[in-house]
């Protein structure tokens, strides 16, 4: 069992490369980035895995702040469980202090729905990380609703943001880091109870 002075890794999924940099598949970077704006930090490169990095605190200054490690996996989407466990075995991080935040298709654009558990719902990073360590990590599910007329899920992920839902997207990113802050500072149940929607 996990105890306060733990750290957590917070795991924001995408794919590398400058051409799905905007991808709706890449939400889990945009807020992955903005986190580390906000500990004011730089991504580099990790040792131990092929992946990037961050470490700092998150939190209130003293004693309540959290020693964070943040993550965005280079190993492509469907292959972040292996860069994800072994950062997790390095940093000796609990499963349970472990954070995904990811792109979710059966929630509509711009919903956040926080949980521990559960299933990949079809989400291949999700997949890859359940296959590698199991499914008892949180979740911080960026709702992006489902393709129009007969679109591939596939092709839809892989597309950008419309300019309509760009309008939004700064403000929806922003909202997603605070409830990660939350969740690290607070707890589960609290961060559900301000923003599942």
């Amino acid at each position: 069992m996990s105890d306060a002075t733990d750290p957590w890794l917070i795991v924001g999924l995408g794919n590398p490369g400058p051409e799905y940099a905007a991808n709706r598949h890449n939400v889990g970077f945009m807020v992955a980035d903005l986190l580390a704006t906000r500990i004011g930090g730089k991504f580099k490169r990790a040792q131990k895995a092929q992946a990037q990095v961050v470490e700092g605190r998150m939190g209130p200054p003293g004693p309540l702040s959290r020693r964070v490690v943040l993550v965005k996996p280079m190993s492509y989407m469907n292959l972040s469980g292996g860069p994800v466990t072994a950062l997790r075995d390095f940093y000796k991080v609990p499963t349970d202090h472990v954070v995904a935040v990811h792109d979710e298709l059966d929630i509509d654009y711009g919903t956040l729905r926080l949980k521990l558990g559960g299933g990949d719902n079809g989400h291949n990073g999700l997949k890859s990380m359940t296959k590698a360590m199991g499914p008892d990590y949180h979740r911080v599910r960026f709702g992006i609703g489902r393709p129009p007329g007969r679109m591939q899920v596939a092709d839809f992920v892989l597309k950008d943001f419309s300019s309509a839902e760009r309008k939004e997207l700064a403000y929806l990113v922003d909202r997603a880091a605070d409830a990660v802050e939350s969740l690290v500072a607070d707890g589960l149940e609290r961060a559900q109870s301000a923003y599942n929607s």
